[in-house]
């Protein structure tokens, strides 16, 4: 590929170059830190190799070298173990993140008011850039609902991970007799999509409306209509646009978005799973949460799917969901494995 670039019409179509150096560019993100790695262990050989000959005071300092990197080492293996989980089509691409409050009134909007921090902090924490794309106001604390774009490396292949129903459990601000309640929310993610994944949309299926756009904005986000809302009719999907000034570039990016979430339907459609994440996604309630977050009457955040957990709520709370995510990578990746044994046994 680098070969390549040095031909003489490489840049007679700027499209093609750039998507050539973007695609090069992250097969040496992937490549150099194996290589780099390789390169630490043969490194550490050599030293082992010197501590077993040597004797004394000199074999001591040789073996507390051997220590200090052989762990620095576990720790970067460990990343590089998980990056090698993200081989979907579309985990190297952004992610389209979307949080919506169940039922519950205040309490849920505060809740998905929480998770909204939540996911900016750990974006913030992991190198990501975010892009607000739609939040709508609750009508007395939080938001009932809210759309962002998370832009880096692999980032949906991470934010995949958090695809489900979240549940709280606290003493309420809102609740004069300081009762527990319980509430929850939905967070959809889906991968963004380029324009040569082909999915056609006839605009006899699309319903376009139109507003002015609601909360903080500049001078003209909220004086003229340039807010949008799509509605897929025969899916029911509904997105919503209203981050830019200009009414073409909302539907444009409202248009990409739609297209992710058809794309991603499809999927799960295939996958025969589409229960778990389309349509109605179940009840926004009791029995298909993915994660709990307790805050009273003990401190604990537990997912339910990979059993992981941890006591520091507030600190999860602040974006530290990397153990989350990279439990939930490994758990699927032993399925994905034996299949494929499986496959070659009865081959």
């Amino acid at each position: 590929m680098e070969a390549q670039m040095g031909a003489p019409d490489f840049w007679d179509n700027n499209d093609r170059a750039q998507k050539h150096i973007a695609k090069l560019n992250g097969l040496k993100r992937a490549v150099n830190p194996v290589v780099a790695f390789r390169k630490k262990v043969d490194d550490l050989s050599v030293l082992l190799e010197f501590a077993e000959m040597a004797e004394g005071a000199e074999q001591e300092e040789y073996e507390k070298e051997l220590e200090t990197t052989s762990n620095a080492m576990l720790t970067e293996l460990d990343a590089l173990e998980i990056a090698s989980f993200l081989t979907g089509q579309f985990d190297r691409n952004n992610a389209i993140f979307s949080i919506q409050a169940g039922a519950g009134g205040t309490e849920s909007n505060d809740w998905a008011d929480m998770l909204f921090r939540m996911y900016n902090r750990w974006a913030e924490r992991s190198g990501f850039e975010v892009e607000l794309m739609d939040v709508q106001d609750g009508e007395q604390a939080g938001i009932s609902r809210a759309t962002m774009m998370i832009k880096g490396e692999n980032a949906y292949g991470y934010a995949k991970a958090e695809r489900g129903v979240h549940r709280l459990v606290r003493i309420s601000p809102f609740d004069s007799n300081k009762r527990r309640h319980t509430s929850f929310c939905a967070v959809d993610v889906v991968a963004e999509v380029d324009d040569d994944i082909d999915i056609d949309i006839p605009e006899s299926e699309i319903r376009v409306d139109v507003y002015r756009s609601s909360g903080k904005g500049g001078q003209g986000v909220n004086t003229t209509d340039s807010a949008v809302r799509l509605t897929h009719i025969p899916t029911g999907l509904v997105v919503v646009c209203q981050n830019e000034r200009s009414q073409i570039k909302n539907r444009a990016t409202a248009l990409k978005v739609l297209k992710a979430r058809l794309h991603e339907k499809k999927l799960d459609e295939q996958r025969s799973e589409m229960e778990r994440f389309y349509g109605e996604k179940g009840e926004i309630g009791w029995g298909s949460q993915i994660r709990s977050y307790v805050m009273q009457p003990y401190q604990m955040v537990k997912d339910l799917r990979t059993g992981v957990s941890s006591t520091d709520v507030q600190e999860v709370l602040d974006g530290d969901l990397d153990k989350f995510i990279n439990a939930w990578l490994r758990a699927g990746c032993p399925r994905h494995r034996n299949k494929e044994i499986q496959m070659d046994d009865d081959e």
